[in-house]
């Protein structure tokens, strides 16, 4: 199956999205996403000017080798386009092998441990009893796993919550990234953070009870010694994870947090390469990894990760905001229908127009994800509808601290 034409197709139906369509001689065609958030014209223009012309004439059924080839073949390795772009490649490749097959992806990975994938949606409000009745519409619309996020006295914007001031009014929590010249600042308070967040999940428990698995995301935004104590403050009510508590960088940071918590740990998002995590896994830093098939070099590069996490009891809690176009939260999902270490997956509904775009065949019922047993990936790009939806330049928020110091996001 010789590779005859590969094509980048950016659309923006509600937010920007990257995806790259591979077509073999023999007319199968595959997808893959490049989406990387508020940077997607950078992987568009590293697959059409570096990548698309090393396809052409290459055996699509070759994956492992065209990964390699696009992996150690550039001397310039790693990082989050080069490794969007590779996973575009590689979960296109991977659903034109599934499609010739005609078995869904997850067949070929060794077929399914579980008759779906748990998922969590996310709860967020300005206040408790905002907060409350977006937690009540997540349960009526079937999750059973939930992340709370909520705003902070005295702060006007916080990362993960709806409609917040700087947000203008719109649901904030499902796409921060806004069409703006330049970056929307946002103020930030840890102390604050601090004292506020252990009452939110005192309340929350108070009223939903002990059994509904709670998670919450840190983004980044503390000290190793601050992400200890809050870890700490939050052990009452039994979170599933603590997610991203400290900045990835420092793997080593982790050990600190975890001398002093026994609440799970959750990290990755913005790593790219397994090397990111050989200290965390083989030290028992964390619980979860939180990486992205689109930002991971994809179906391949993930699976290898994921299988490496089980030898230290590591399981999955893969990236799947709305940031991750359809085609990549399908391709999450085949592997979470087949790997063993499955933990939970991320999953927060695209919207109307995004759904016209990209025709959907995996499943959301009684809180758990099923891929469908669609050939390949089961999802399809309407050229039309894409169209229709013209790339719009838009930034993620940058943070800084009360007195002015630019501050992670």
């Amino acid at each position: 199956m010789k590779i005859t034409a590969a094509e980048t197709i950016v659309t923006s139906p509600g937010r920007n999205f990257v995806t790259l369509r591979i077509t073999t001689e023999d007319g199968i065609t595959g997808l893959g996403d490049a989406t990387l958030n508020g940077r997607e014209l950078s992987v568009d223009s590293y697959l059409r000017d570096h990548v698309v012309p090393l396809l052409i004439g290459r055996d699509a059924g070759r994956i492992e080798d065209t990964w390699q080839y696009l992996y150690r073949g550039a001397y310039w390795r790693r990082g989050p386009v080069t490794m969007a772009a590779i996973a575009a490649v590689d979960m296109a490749l991977w659903d034109i092998k599934a499609k010739a097959a005609g078995m869904p992806l997850y067949q070929l990975l060794g077929g399914a441990s579980r008759t779906g994938a748990l998922a969590y949606g996310h709860a967020s409000g300005r206040d408790t009893p905002e907060l409350f009745d977006s937690i009540r519409a997540h349960l009526d619309a079937g999750y059973r796993a939930i992340r709370i996020q909520t705003g902070i006295p005295g702060l006007d914007s916080v990362y993960g919550v709806a409609a917040s001031a700087a947000g203008g009014g719109e649901r904030y929590d499902y796409e921060p990234a806004r069409p703006t010249a330049v970056p929307v600042e946002e103020t930030w308070d840890t102390r604050a953070y601090l004292r506020h967040i252990p009452t939110v999940f005192e309340a929350v428990r108070a009223e939903f009870g002990p059994e509904l698995p709670l998670l919450h995301d840190g983004h980044h935004r503390m000290t190793p010694i601050q992400a200890a104590k809050l870890g700490k403050a939050l052990e009452p009510y039994d979170l599933f994870w603590l997610e991203d508590a400290t900045p990835g960088e420092d793997q080593t940071a982790l050990r600190l947090i975890r001398q002093h918590t026994t609440t799970p740990l959750a990290i990755g998002e913005v790593f790219n390469h397994v090397h990111d995590y050989t200290t965390l896994l083989s030290e028992r830093l964390i619980d979860y990894v939180r990486s992205a098939v689109t930002h991971t070099g994809g179906v391949t590069a993930m699976k290898k990760l994921l299988d490496l996490a089980a030898v230290y009891g590591v399981k999955s809690g893969m990236h799947g905001p709305t940031d991750i176009s359809p085609v990549g939260q399908a391709a999450a999902l085949h592997l979470d229908l087949a790997i063993h270490n499955f933990g939970i997956q991320e999953y927060m509904r695209h919207s109307a127009d995004t759904l016209e775009v990209f025709r959907t065949s995996y499943r959301f019922e009684n809180g758990l994800l099923h891929p469908s047993d669609t050939p390949g990936l089961g999802v399809t790009l309407d050229d039309t509808a894409a169209a229709r939806f013209p790339y719009q330049q838009a930034y993620l928020p940058v943070n800084r601290l009360t007195d002015g110091t630019v501050h992670d996001w």
